[in-house]
């Protein structure tokens, strides 16, 4: 009777460790799913994290390239407006240039035509003829009068 009754205490101590040790394995699996979960929290929140910073650095790159854009094209558009006014600037100097050549033209004609209204004509029988006299040429075709 004392070993049946020392075989039921060692069963239910076996029992009794075995619930303990079953406990102690939920608990310990428990705690592992928890741990996992709340390392793929922090892994996902970390690359959320990354993710943002680098969407922020994209960002922030688009927007020193439009700043740089639009400095180039400010550039350029005051490098075409300048352009241009040299251009205006030159057809100006080119058309005064030739307003002054046809100015001076212009007086050249006139001072010709007044010194050529001044200018003694030719006589009209000049040819071999002065005062309309042989001076010695003799053709065979000449007539002389005298």
């Amino acid at each position: 009777m004392n070993i049946q009754l020392e075989k039921m205490k060692q069963k239910q101590e076996h029992e009794r460790r075995k619930r303990a040790a079953e406990e102690k394995h939920k608990e310990w699996v428990q705690k592992k799913r928890e741990e996992e979960r709340r390392e793929r929290e922090r892994k996902l929140t970390r690359e959320m994290a990354e993710k943002a910073t680098r969407e922020l650095e994209k960002m922030q790159l688009q927007e020193k390239a439009e700043v740089k854009y639009k400095e180039w094209l400010e550039k350029k558009r005051a490098e075409e407006a300048e352009k241009k006014k040299k251009e205006k600037e030159k057809e100006k100097e080119r058309e005064a240039e030739l307003q002054e050549k046809k100015e001076r033209s212009e007086k050249i004609f006139k001072e010709w035509l007044h010194n050529a209204r001044n200018k003694p004509r030719p006589v009209l029988n000049g040819y071999g003829f002065p005062r309309g006299k042989s001076t010695g040429l003799y053709f065979c075709y000449t007539y002389v009068v005298t």
